[in-house]
């Protein structure tokens, strides 16, 4: 485990707890490690909603499938991320989403009625810790109204140039990298995959649109015809 402490350092979760006190958190708080192989789940819809999960190492999509089966893409967590706090924090008894691992990964699994609760040893970090939690349940807010605004738009066109203007704007840059592949992009926005990638196709011809797998370059109309 101590091999994964300075990734722990730097996760905002843990901001302010010094790396000497990781290992006594870690055991106060009731961690463990858990691997989960490609395709499989970390905790799947339904399951006690008890922990809160960061990534060590891999890649995990959070989704949730509907009453007839389709699959959404709420997030993509990656190393140094984490998951499951909300549903744990709000008090729920089952689990509304699930957490899979889209390649090889390893989790760390905490306790989170221990994170909101004292202990007897009145461990230091508790405080910084409760506070940090706070902070990150903001920040997940922020990135939740961020997905409304993309999915607000009524066609698949809308949706997907919202989406990706939005991606230029945080990324500072007309050419970035989004975090998803063309079927969990689909499922993010909400839209049939087939539809989308027709949409790309589209955008590509009329000039407006550069991109390669995940990769893509936003372009300004008439662009190409100045160059």
């Amino acid at each position: 485990m101590e091999q994964y402490f300075d990734m722990l350092s730097r996760c905002p979760l843990f901001e302010g707890i010094r790396r000497e006190e990781l290992a006594g958190m870690l055991s106060c708080l009731g961690g463990r490690v858990v691997a989960a192989a490609k395709g499989s789940p970390v905790f799947l819809e339904g399951d006690p909603a008890r922990c809160v999960g960061v990534l060590l190492d891999g890649k995990i999509q959070i989704v949730r499938d509907d009453y007839y089966g389709k699959r959404s893409v709420l997030t993509v967590v990656s190393p140094g991320g984490y998951f499951g706090e909300a549903f744990a924090c709000a008090g729920l008894e089952r689990l509304p989403v699930s957490a899979l691992a889209v390649q090889q990964s390893t989790v760390l699994l905490l306790d989170c009625a221990r994170m909101l609760t004292g202990c007897a040893e009145a461990c230091a970090f508790h405080s910084r810790l409760v506070h940090n939690l706070l902070r990150c349940l903001a920040q997940k807010n922020l990135l939740l109204t961020r997905k409304i605004r993309c999915m607000a738009p009524k066609t698949t066109r809308e949706k997907l140039l919202e989406f990706l203007a939005d991606q230029a704007k945080q990324q500072g840059s007309p050419r970035f990298v989004i975090p998803y592949d063309r079927q969990a992009l689909a499922d993010y926005l909400g839209v049939e995959r087939s539809a989308m990638s027709a949409e790309i196709s589209k955008l590509r011809k009329e000039g407006l649109l550069e991109s390669k797998g995940s990769w893509f370059h936003l372009l300004s109309p008439g662009l190409r015809e100045q160059e």
